[in-house]
């Protein structure tokens, strides 16, 4: 057989034919004389089961360990893994596909878009923020975090946070602080409301999400990157707030 009907025959491609001689997956017959090769019954036969093992989800490289005479994976073996490792994909789809119906189920998403249904409470607590400039700030701040702390990280984000949310004083300040930081978006930066801004942020920032003094760098490309998206007057605001912050921290 010619390449071509040894491909039509199996119903593959001559170009993965090809690719499974390059792949060494599909040993070469011999050429005749006038340079083609010549496939007998044993290549389509070989063929056909590499088309079996992967429309079951083999990888090439898996497929040559199956083939391989000698120190290859008994097939079981590598059908085993297969399995698992779709049990795994079956259970994060399944995850996936319920995070998707909590954020269809609450009707409206939040203006910075899916977040986890966990952070997505933690807002709710805060009350009706939605014409808050600030507080749209900081919820997208929030949602970057969370997305990108480790699961550490993000554990210890998610409990400072929700217990800042269980104090009532604690969130009517937070309202009140974005409300004083809403003001300052045409403020000049020496403005008594930037101090008194500063004052109320750092009585509410909770320490625990601010990394140890020695350690806490103001030049940080993260927070240049912060206060550059703030007014001049917000941004000052948020920068002495942490240097309260900072300086309240027991020094090393």
């Amino acid at each position: 057989m010619r390449i071509g009907e040894l491909a039509a025959t199996v119903g593959v491609t001559t170009r993965a034919v090809r690719h499974y001689h390059q792949q060494g997956l599909l040993p070469e017959p011999e050429r005749l004389s006038n340079g083609y090769r010549d496939y007998t019954l044993r290549h389509a036969v070989a063929l056909a089961r590499i088309r079996r093992l992967t429309e079951l989800g083999l990888g090439l490289a898996e497929i040559k360990d199956v083939l391989a005479d000698d120190a290859g994976k008994e097939l079981v073996e590598v059908l085993g893994e297969l399995d698992e490792d779709l049990a795994r994909q079956e259970t994060a789809i399944r995850e996936r596909r319920q995070r998707l119906r909590s954020l269809l189920e609450a009707g409206r998403l939040p203006a910075e878009g899916p977040v986890s249904p966990e952070l997505a409470s933690l807002f709710s607590q805060f009350g009706p923020l939605s014409d808050s400039p600030m507080a749209a700030k900081d919820r997208e701040v929030l949602a970057l975090l969370e997305t990108a702390a480790g699961p550490e990280g993000r554990a210890r984000i998610m409990a400072t946070v929700e217990a800042l949310g269980r104090s009532r004083e604690a969130v009517a300040g937070v309202n009140e602080a974005y409300a004083l930081l809403d003001s300052l978006a045409d403020a000049a930066l020496d403005d008594p409301r930037v101090d008194e801004a500063a004052r109320r942020l750092a009585d509410f920032i909770p320490p625990e999400l601010l990394p140890e003094a020695g350690d806490f760098d103001h030049e940080h490309s993260f927070l240049r990157a912060l206060y550059a998206d703030f007014a001049p007057a917000q941004a000052e605001a948020v920068r002495r707030a942490l240097r309260i912050l900072v300086e309240r921290q027991p020094q090393p």
